[in-house]
């Protein structure tokens, strides 16, 4: 099987394409193995291949989150997915037995795994998964733009709708647009009815964004967008910001939010460790929270809004999967505008 792989942690030097990786067959009874059309990136990529505490891989590991593509065969006790049908993964494995997963919060399951992360992903002629993290496509939704749709948009919508519970007319703040969550939360935001304020260091992704709908748009390079924000909101500042930047983007997403603001974060880019002035919070009424990935419900949701044409992600480029590795270091220079996309197999 061919796959795209790292044998240890460190640089972009350790990733190869390989043919001779191992197929992965149905063990379980609700498993299906699919036949990717189409994997796609996520900055989690570049941490799995430098390292990330606690995650322990046997080489040679797959890459890739993201995938897409046609049902190749099924367990016995799958209902409702037949072989040939278009699928779109979830890549985030829950056991569907602990107390939060009884509850319906999936991504919360005290043994969530991640494809890619914690087991073998999805840049590879096959991967296998439980028939839960697998939804059914129309044959409208191209392959790139199936591949590229799940983790950034589950993970945007649980940010936006679940935990911000951004409202019509509200100001949201979308650090780094160009990278997948950004732009899936600018879109989701714009369903509903919010004004988005998006910020990058490169005015070419500004003026793309400006196109895809984005209301404000800020370089953080060569502006102080807390002070910018205050001054043309008559210093009331936004009402939620979205931000997976981390350290670097703190002190500002904090300066620019306004009273009962909500700040949702869900990534550590720039560092994990942030300093709050506690005063400030309470004073300000604000609610700082943290968000990953999604449950079934919200899984259900996106996916609706994905057959029927609604929240596509911009694809920025595509790539043999024999040059994968050359999509992994579009992705790591910072310079793509939405989903860097590995095909794998044609139709």
């Amino acid at each position: 099987m061919r796959a795209l792989t790292i044998s240890a942690h460190g640089g972009l030097e350790q990733l190869h394409y390989r043919t001779d990786v191992v197929e992965p067959v149905i063990r379980a009874p609700d498993d299906v193995r699919i036949r990717i059309r189409a994997a796609a990136l996520n900055h989690l990529d570049l941490f799995v291949i430098e390292g990330l505490p606690g995650a322990v891989i046997t080489p040679p590991w797959i890459m890739g989150g993201d995938g897409a593509g046609v049902v190749d065969e099924i367990g016995a006790a799958v209902k409702g997915i037949r072989r040939g049908d278009r699928v779109i993964i979830n890549p985030g494995i829950s056991d569907r037995t602990c107390e939060y997963c009884v509850k319906g919060e999936h991504s919360l399951c005290l043994k969530y795994k991640l494809l890619g992360e914690h087991l073998p992903g999805t840049i590879a002629d096959y991967v296998v998964v439980p028939a839960t993290n697998v939804r059914i496509i129309p044959d409208s939704i191209p392959w790139d733009v199936a591949a590229g749709f799940t983790l950034a948009t589950l993970t945007a919508w649980r940010m936006v709708v679940t935990r911000a519970r951004v409202q019509r007319a509200e100001n949201v703040l979308i650090w780094g647009i160009g990278g997948g969550v950004a732009l899936a939360a600018m879109q989701i935001a714009k369903l509903l009815g919010a004004r988005t304020w998006v910020t990058s260091g490169d005015d070419e992704k500004l003026r793309r964004a400006t196109a895809l709908g984005a209301d404000e748009t800020l370089n953080h390079r060569t502006q102080d967008v807390a002070k910018e924000i205050r001054a043309r909101t008559g210093k009331r500042g936004v009402d939620v910001v979205i931000d997976n930047v981390g350290k670097d983007t703190w002190a500002r997403s904090l300066v620019a939010l306004g009273r009962r603001g909500r700040l949702v974060t869900c990534g550590a880019t720039s560092g994990p460790l942030v300093e709050t002035d506690v005063r400030r919070m309470f004073w300000n009424q604000w609610s700082l929270m943290g968000s990953t990935m999604g449950n079934d419900d919200e899984m259900d949701a996106i996916t609706q809004h994905l057959r029927e044409g609604r929240l596509l992600p911009p694809v920025d480029s595509v790539h043999g999967i024999e040059r994968s590795a050359e999509a992994v270091q579009r992705l790591a220079s910072g310079k793509h505008f939405g989903k860097v996309v590995v095909r794998v197999s044609e139709d």
